[in-house]
C-alpha cells in the first residue's frame, strides 16, 4: 500500500510539472543597433499562466502580444540592469497593458535605481494617466498602479509557481547589473542579462535546464577600433567565453540572444562557440521558444 502511495505522489507530481511547462520565449534578441528583424532585448518566462518579463527593449508589448501573450498576464517584470536597450520599453510594460486589459498592479523587480526610473515615467505620462483615469474612457484604476523594487542579490521574488534569484554580473562600470534564476518544479532557467565572462554567475547557474546567455563575436569585434573593443570585452562575452560559461554550468539547451555578430554570420558565431563548447546551442530568433 505505501508503494502505491509513493507511486501515486510521484504520478501526481509529473502531471503538475506537466502541466506547468515552463519555458522561454525570446521577445527580443537584439541590442542597441536598430535591426529591423530584432526588437531590443527581452524575454518572458511562461509556467503555467504566468508570464514573467525579463527586460523591456523596444517593442517588448507588441512581441509579447505577437507570442500570444494576454495583456492581462503582464503583471511581473524584472530588470537586469537600467541600459537603455533594456529599458527603453518601459513605458511601454506599463501603459499598453493598462490601456488594453490588465485588470491589476505591475511588480517591476530590478537592481537599485528601478524604483527612481519608474517613478520618472509615471510622472512623464501623468497627463496620460489622469485623462484615461477621469475622463471618459473605460478604464481599470488598479491597471495603472506600478509597485518598484530596488533589490538587492539573492531571492528577490516568490510565488505558487516559481521563484526568482537575483545574480550580481560584471558588467562594466555599471554598479548594479543582474543576471537571473527561475526556478519552477518541473525546470529551472537561467538568464545571464548583459555581463562580462562570470564566475558568479556559473556557480549560480549550475544545475539549470536553459542557459540564455549574451554574445558577441571575437572574429567581428578585432575589425573594430580599439576604443570598441576596450569596451565590448569589458561589458560583453565573446563567443569563446560563452562556451567557457556553457561547459562548466553543462545545460541542457544554451540560447544565445542580445547578439552582437558584428558582421559575423549566426553559423560563424556559433562556430566560436564550438571551440569551447559541444553542447546544444540556439542562435536565438525573436519569438523562438524554447522548452
Amino acid at each position: 500500500m505505501c508503494r502505491l502511495a509513493n507511486l501515486g505522489v510521484l504520478l501526481l507530481a509529473s502531471s503538475l510539472a506537466m502541466a506547468q511547462d515552463t519555458r522561454v520565449v525570446l521577445l527580443g534578441t537584439g541590442n542597441p543597433n536598430p535591426e529591423p528583424g530584432r526588437m531590443g532585448p527581452a524575454v518572458a518566462i511562461i509556467s503555467g499562466t504566468h508570464v514573467y518579463i525579463v527586460d523591456c527593449g523596444a517593442g517588448v508589448v507588441r512581441r509579447a502580444a505577437q507570442a500570444g501573450i494576454a495583456m492581462e498576464q503582464i503583471t511581473r517584470a524584472f530588470l537586469t540592469h537600467l541600459h537603455s536597450d533594456h529599458t527603453v520599453g518601459l513605458p511601454d510594460l506599463i501603459f499598453t497593458p493598462a490601456v488594453t486589459g490588465r485588470k491589476e498592479p505591475l511588480e517591476i523587480y530590478g537592481p537599485p535605481g528601478t524604483r527612481a526610473m519608474t517613478a520618472h515615467v509615471r510622472k512623464a505620462w501623468s497627463q496620460d494617466r489622469q485623462i484615461r483615469l477621469h475622463g471618459l474612457e473605460p478604464s481599470v484604476a488598479q491597471a495603472y498602479v506600478v509597485h518598484a523594487h530596488d533589490s538587492a542579490p539573492g531571492e528577490i521574488y516568490r510565488d505558487s509557481t516559481l521563484h526568482v534569484i537575483a545574480i550580481p554580473v560584471n558588467h562594466g562600470s555599471w554598479k548594479h547589473a543582474y543576471g537571473y534564476r527561475f526556478e519552477a518544479p518541473d525546470k529551472t532557467i537561467v538568464l545571464s542579462g548583459d555581463t562580462t565572462y562570470s564566475p558568479g554567475l556559473i556557480a549560480a547557474a549550475q544545475g539549470c535546464d536553459i542557459l540564455v546567455h549574451e554574445v558577441y563575436s571575437e572574429k567581428g569585434l578585432q575589425a573594430r577600433t580599439a576604443d570598441w573593443q576596450r569596451y565590448h570585452r569589458a561589458f560583453h562575452t565573446s563567443a569563446r567565453d560563452v562556451g567557457r560559461v556553457a561547459s562548466q554550468v553543462h545545460p541542457k539547451t544554451l540560447v544565445l540572444y542580445h547578439q552582437l555578430p558584428m558582421g559575423q554570420t549566426a553559423e560563424e558565431v556559433l562556430q566560436e562557440i564550438r571551440e569551447t563548447y559541444s553542447g546544444t546551442t540556439l542562435y536565438g530568433k525573436d519569438l523562438d521558444v524554447i522548452r
